[in-house]
């Protein structure tokens, strides 16, 4: 999948534990573990904008994308 997630630096550069914005974004740890790992197909607007706020990020601080062979776009002629 082009899209890496990087929350896991994030709250390392940040010293926070994912306890604490689990708790703050309401959802459970186990479900956070998934997120820092890249292992979800999907993330609501609101639990990104409720990440963002908590660590004073911007979404590309979180996800970036990083294409690789088979997902790059080829032009059209």
């Amino acid at each position: 999948m082009p899209i890496k997630v990087n929350l896991a630096a994030v709250l390392a550069q940040r010293n926070v534990k994912s306890k604490e914005l689990a708790e703050y974004i309401g959802i459970t740890e186990a479900n956070l573990s998934l997120l820092r790992q890249g292992k979800v197909k999907g993330m609501r607007f609101d639990t990104l904008d409720a990440i963002c706020r908590y660590l004073a990020c911007q979404p590309g601080d979180i996800l970036t994308y990083e294409p690789d062979n088979e997902t790059a776009a080829t032009p059209e002629p």
